[in-house]
């Protein structure tokens, strides 16, 4: 159990302020630090700085390329969530080179991104989050909460087999714990669904503009189903679990949920296209955007703003502020007036510049490597989040009323999940209603349900694919040209939330290319206007319910504020080599056989 919180440093005190560290944050990839300053008086996290310390450089490389290598190349980005940055890339193609692909291929793809959904969600969640949940950590931090839970019944006991609170946390254990265990066997189950549909996990090798190379039969389906349906099963444990786990938290720590609160500010960009309506055609992009199985939106303190993928296109800002990188105003305007002939923004991503400007990180100053994108709502830009990606999502679907199918339904209020019956279980409704908060809980909460929404809305896109199977309709891949000139955007959802990939094509090749996944949404530092990123606002100004004293103190509250989001950081940063410095090791003889 070492390491599972990383120790804090403390730099020492400012009044009665504590400086303390966590960097880098473990259990999650990438060198993200969280850099805070906590009253311990009154048990307040009073500041935090989220900094990131690698660069990459997509946007710059990808300059000259042929687009049709696009999704190969920015599939890279990250080794968790490659797919859904070679879906979205394909997704700006079709836009590019005007190609519908067929209903089949759009299916499978659907099929191979709700796999990515309940695996990543599945393994995250258990493996990762569960573990500052789980008995060991409670008892590391929180003693009188473990004791309580010891004696607190599971009220969903009979659903999911723990009699107690306690036994739910036991069972989270890394690697003794039973359902520790239990989840990593599902995850193979999830990821064998994504290779049977994308070739390969995770940087797929049958995806491709125009459709995909997978070969579908009766068969492919089958394979799937099978597994599909035993996740099914798992499901009907899952939640009724965690539910008990979650509210159990608010009964026994009251004030919880002010744990990672911030004003709901969420950002949904959609998921699952809709064949019969999705032409991928910009003019459509507002009525297309629509029919997705996952509903785009923007919240506002909790009033759906949006579902206009049009509208949340142009509202889009990358600004710098905390960052490092000079700004390009006075550079190059690629795109002056999108494809329906509105006004863009310099701040656009269509327009963006990346001009890395290494520097040593000052808290008061620069930073980060992350940018601070930001969506304009016509008087403020605001520092948007994904809920982890979850909670956005189903927060817009549910208000927007829009999806209606025999598995998945929203209501206006709420998202109801059909489970049809399983081998042991008989047919299940869950229902996710929208909370009160954006919390730290919540978010996690609405992982959960979103697992058990994504496998209900694979069985319907499993039923739309064997229709097309059966009626003799198997071409999965559609041909297309690539254009001289094209601007085009895609939209879709990362495990972790929002993903656009902006393109500019000029002479056949690229010449602009910015991909943006929920990291540097959720991850940003403060904006030139002095706004704080997601990260940032959510941990400070949380209460801090940790038993321990200051000189034992392990961070677990804010550790779990961050750690609800899901972060990822090799999709918020990219590799900087400098002035093309390169270092060579050369090994003699002498020192290969070990002399000196």
């Amino acid at each position: 159990m070492t390491s599972t919180v990383p120790a804090p440093s403390q730099q020492g005190t400012k009044g009665n302020l504590v400086e303390m560290n966590w960097d880098p944050i473990t259990r999650i990839v990438g060198s993200l630090g969280i850099y805070t300053k906590i009253d311990f008086d009154n048990n307040e996290v009073v500041e935090c700085h989220s900094t990131s310390s690698i660069f990459r450089g997509y946007s710059i490389f990808m300059r000259g390329k042929d687009p049709r290598d696009a999704h190969f190349i920015t599939s890279r980005i990250c080794g968790i969530c490659g797919d859904n940055h070679a879906t979205c890339s394909c997704y700006a193609q079709n836009m590019a080179y005007g190609v519908k692909p067929p209903h089949l291929g759009e299916w499978i793809v659907n099929l191979g991104e709700a796999a990515e959904y309940m695996f990543d969600h599945n393994i995250f969640q258990e493996n990762l989050v569960g573990v500052d949940y789980c008995e060991k950590m409670v008892s590391d931090t929180n003693p009188s909460v473990l004791a309580k839970a010891e004696n607190t019944p599971a009220p969903h006991a009979g659903e999911h087999g723990y009699r107690t609170i306690a036994d739910i946390m036991r069972s989270l254990n890394p690697f003794t714990g039973e359902f520790y265990r239990e989840a990593l066997q599902v995850s193979r189950l999830t990821r064998e669904m994504f290779c049977l549909m994308e070739g390969r996990h995770v940087h797929p090798s049958t995806l491709y503009p125009g459709g995909v190379g997978t070969v579908a039969t009766v068969q492919l389906m089958t394979d799937y189903l099978t597994r599909l349906m035993r996740y099914v099963e798992f499901m009907k444990k899952v939640v009724p679990m965690h539910d008990d786990l979650f509210d159990f938290f608010y009964e026994a720590l009251p004030g919880y949920e002010q744990v990672g609160l911030r004003r709901t500010l969420l950002g949904c960009w959609g998921s699952f296209q809709d064949p019969e309506v999705c032409n991928f055609a910009y003019r459509d992009m507002t009525e297309w955007g629509r029919h997705m199985f996952v509903t785009p939106g923007v919240v506002v303190d909790g009033q759906l703003v949006t579902t206009d993928l049009v509208r949340i296109n142009l509202g889009l800002r990358i600004m710098l502020g905390s960052s490092y990188y000079e700004d390009w105003e006075g550079q190059e305007m690629f795109v002056t007036h999108d494809p329906l002939g509105n006004p863009v923004d310099r701040r656009h991503p269509w327009n963006q510049h990346t001009n890395p400007r290494p520097q040593k990180r000052d808290l008061e100053d620069k930073y980060s490597w992350v940018m601070s994108p930001r969506w304009f709502d016509g008087q403020d830009n605001l520092a948007l989040d994904t809920g982890g990606g979850p909670l956005a999502r189903l927060w817009s679907t549910a208000l927007a009323g829009l999806v209606n199918t025999d598995y998945i339904k929203s209501t206006g209020r709420s998202v109801e999940i059909h489970l049809p019956k399983t081998a042991l279980k008989g047919p299940v409704t869950f229902e996710w209603k929208i909370p009160q908060w954006s919390n730290t809980l919540e978010r996690n909460r609405a992982r959960t349900y979103f697992q058990a929404y994504a496998a209900a809305a694979a069985l319907t896109f499993a039923e739309k694919a064997l229709a097309e199977i059966r009626a003799g309709h198997t071409k999965t891949w559609e041909k297309f040209e690539v254009p001289d000139e094209a601007v085009s955007c895609g939209f879709t959802e990362a495990v972790r939330g929002v993903l656009s990939h902006h393109m500019v094509i000029r002479d056949g090749k690229i010449a602009n290319y910015h991909p943006y996944p929920p990291t540097p949404w959720n991850a940003s530092p403060r904006d030139s206007s002095g706004t704080p990123g997601p990260y940032e606002d959510a941990v400070q100004g949380q209460p801090i319910f940790e038993e321990n004293d200051r000189e034992h103190f392990k961070g677990i509250d804010i550790m779990r504020t961050v750690r609800s989001f899901d972060p990822c950081l090799p999709c918020g940063v990219h590799m900087y080599l400098g002035q093309g410095k390169s270092l060579e090791l050369v090994h003699s003889p002498t020192q290969a056989m070990g002399g000196e």
